[in-house]
C-alpha cells in the first residue's frame, strides 16, 4: 500500500510540474479564493488510476471528485495542496495522500514535486523525508520558536477567521509562518523545520495525513478542544509536546 501511494504521488506530482510553468485555466469553487485548475484534476484522475489499480476495491474520498466506494479502507486524495500558491506561480504546494482502515489513519505520503521531497509515515513505524527518519524538533517554548498557521477562503465575512490567536500568538513567538499548504505545514512539524501549527477551516484531506506524520515523528496532534483528530474534524493544532500545549492554551484563551 505504501508503494503505491508513492507511485500516485510521484506520478501526480510529474502532473503538477509539468502544468506549473504552463499557462492554466483557473476556476473557483466556494469562494473567489478558493481556486481549481486543470492540473487539479488530472493530477487527481492519475492517482485514482494508480490506486485503482492495486486496490479496485478501496474507498475513495478525494478533494475534486468526491466519495467513490465503501471498503474497511479509503484513500483520502489530495492532488495539490496549495493551489493559490500554484496558481500564482509560488513554489510552495504538494500532493497529500492518507489511508484509513476503519476510520483510522494508517500510511500518509506528502510528496513536494519542485523539491524532490517525499514525506512518508506508517502507523507504529515511524516518519521519513526521502527515506531518512524525521523527528519533530526539541523546542520547549514559544518564545524560542516559529510556527505556522492559515486563514480560511471565507476569512472577510467569516468570524472566526483566525486573526484574532493571529494577533496573540504573534508577539510571543520568533516568527509565525503562512506557507499555504496545510500538509506541507504538517510536514515540517514533523521534520522539525517549524515547531508548531494551527488552523481553522480544514478538510480532513488537507491534514489527516499529516496528523500521523506528526505523532510518528515524536509530536502532538488534535483539534482545538485537544480532542483527537476525525473525519469530522475542521480544526487542527500540531507541535512538539511543549509547544503544541502552549498553542492550545492560547487559542483557548
Amino acid at each position: 500500500m505504501l508503494k503505491t501511494a508513492i507511485k500516485a504521488a510521484r506520478d501526480a506530482g510529474q502532473v503538477l510540474t509539468r502544468y506549473y510553468t504552463s499557462k492554466l485555466t483557473i476556476k473557483t469553487k466556494s469562494t473567489d479564493r478558493d481556486l481549481v485548475t486543470e492540473a487539479d484534476i488530472e493530477a487527481e484522475r492519475v492517482i485514482l488510476s494508480v490506486i485503482a489499480a492495486s486496490f479496485p476495491d478501496h474507498a475513495i474520498v478525494a478533494e475534486e471528485s468526491g466519495s467513490t466506494g465503501h471498503s474497511a479502507y479509503t484513500w483520502l486524495v489530495d492532488p495539490l495542496d496549495g493551489t493559490n500558491n500554484f496558481a500564482h506561480g509560488h513554489p510552495v504546494f504538494c500532493v497529500a495522500l492518507a489511508l484509513l482502515h476503519l476510520d483510522k489513519v494508517v500510511l500518509s505520503v506528502i510528496f513536494d514535486p519542485l523539491r524532490d521531497e517525499l514525506f512518508t509515515a506508517e502507523k507504529g513505524q515511524g516518519a521519513f523525508l526521502n527515506g531518512e527518519s524525521i523527528r519533530v524538533s526539541d523546542c520547549q517554548d514559544l518564545t524560542a520558536s516559529i510556527i505556522a498557521t492559515g486563514f480560511p477562503y471565507d476569512r472577510a465575512t467569516n468570524p472566526q477567521n483566525n486573526l484574532a490567536e493571529f494577533n496573540r500568538m504573534m508577539p510571543l513567538v520568533q516568527g509565525v509562518r503562512r506557507c499555504g499548504s496545510a500538509a506541507l505545514d504538517m510536514a515540517y512539524v514533523a521534520c522539525g523545520r517549524i515547531d508548531g501549527y494551527w488552523e481553522h477551516h480544514l478538510n480532513p484531506w488537507d491534514y489527516l495525513g499529516g496528523a500521523l506524520m506528526v505523532t510518528e515523528a515524536g509530536g502532538t496532534v488534535s483539534n482545538m478542544q485537544g480532542e483527537a483528530c476525525t473525519l469530522e474534524t475542521r480544526s487542527v493544532v500540531a507541535g512538539t509536546p511543549r509547544i503544541y500545549t502552549q498553542i492550545l492554551d492560547i487559542i483557548r484563551q
